[in-house]
């Protein structure tokens, strides 16, 4: 005859709370770490070399962040392979809050221009917050015919060939725009790729290319010059640092290029840091003196939520994506 052992109710409701206890474990820690947060220094991994216009933003994020939630906020320039050295470092880091992403628009071109990566960005980077736009302006060489877009377009096609357009780079900004607009318009544009933005507008400027799609922080002082001519901003309307200058949109309808700058921290960052860092990020964003700051920077306030800033990016890896491929651009 076997016997039947009964556990009293009080070891069975023992027993169920210990096993609800285990379940919560590996969720203690998240909800630990967001307590005070931050406790401790912030890096920001900024996936570009120093001293440009987007490492200049970089560190006046940081230090109005430091200033802002009282622990550092320490840049760490980690540029190399058109950013994706830095966005890997950041995508292989704790997801605490510790360390961070400054984000720039190379991160959603190169979801399709590399094909091995071993990350994906928009998969692997939780979106915490926007902070600005720049936009691109077209600038061509004084001696060169066109004084519109529409001149620019018509020159192009009716002498093929003839025009040069230099870039930064192969799938840098100013690339995808100049090919967005030979897409959209049928301009027929050559691409000389350059080492960085700088060497393409001394050559722009020198002659030995005609046309460049630049971002307006690059240009501004050489169009006030006169060194170079604007025909019109890449933007959907125009902007306060070139007010009479037209957009290109006014006549190739539909056409927008802008770059845009943000934070993202790795995918699993707990919910209340990100909301933390976004408010944190959009109280800034509504001081005058910031704002002010980005606009001599060539750029504006872009203010989103975390939701918004990822339904934003998903939007422009979709946009460059169809540019990268009607392009056939390869990495260099």
């Amino acid at each position: 005859m076997k016997l039947r052992v009964v556990q009293p109710a009080t070891t069975r409701r023992k027993f169920l709370h210990l096993g609800a206890a285990a379940t919560a474990i590996p969720i203690l820690p998240r909800v630990a770490l967001a307590q005070g947060y931050p406790l401790r220094p912030v890096r920001l991994v900024a996936p570009l070399a120093p001293g440009g216009t987007g490492d200049i933003l970089a560190r006046l994020i940081g230090q109005a962040l430091s200033e802002r939630l009282g622990q550092p906020f320490v840049i760490e320039n980690r540029g190399g392979a058109a950013t994706n050295v830095g966005t890997e470092a950041v995508v292989r880091a704790a997801a605490d809050g510790y360390t961070l992403l400054f984000i720039i628009p190379p991160e959603v071109i190169n979801v399709t221009l590399y094909e091995n990566l071993d990350f994906n960005f928009i998969h692997d980077i939780a979106p915490v917050a926007s902070i600005s736009t720049t936009p691109g302006v077209v600038v061509v060489n004084p001696r060169y015919p066109a004084r519109s877009i529409p001149e620019l377009i018509a020159y192009t096609k009716a002498n093929p060939g003839k025009t040069y357009m230099g870039s930064g780079g192969a799938g840098s900004s100013q690339h995808i725009y100049g090919e967005l607009f030979k897409m959209m318009s049928g301009a027929d544009i050559t691409h000389v790729p350059y080492r960085g933005e700088g060497p393409a507008l001394t050559d722009l400027i020198g002659g030995q290319v005609q046309v460049m799609f630049s971002l307006l922080p690059g240009a501004i002082e050489y169009i006030r010059a006169g060194t170079l001519r604007a025909l019109a901003v890449t933007t959907a309307e125009r902007v306060p640092q070139l007010p009479d200058l037209p957009t290109v949109g006014d006549f190739v309808p539909g056409y927008e290029a802008s770059a845009f700058q943000g934070l993202g921290a790795p995918r699993n960052t707990p919910d209340n840091i990100v909301i933390r860092l976004n408010t944190g990020v959009n109280g800034l964003l509504d001081q005058p003196d910031l704002v002010a700051r980005i606009a001599d920077l060539g750029g504006a306030v872009f203010k989103t939520s975390p939701a918004e800033f990822g339904k934003y990016l998903a939007e422009q890896t979709a946009k460059w994506a169809t540019v990268v491929r009607f392009a056939n651009i390869r990495p260099q």
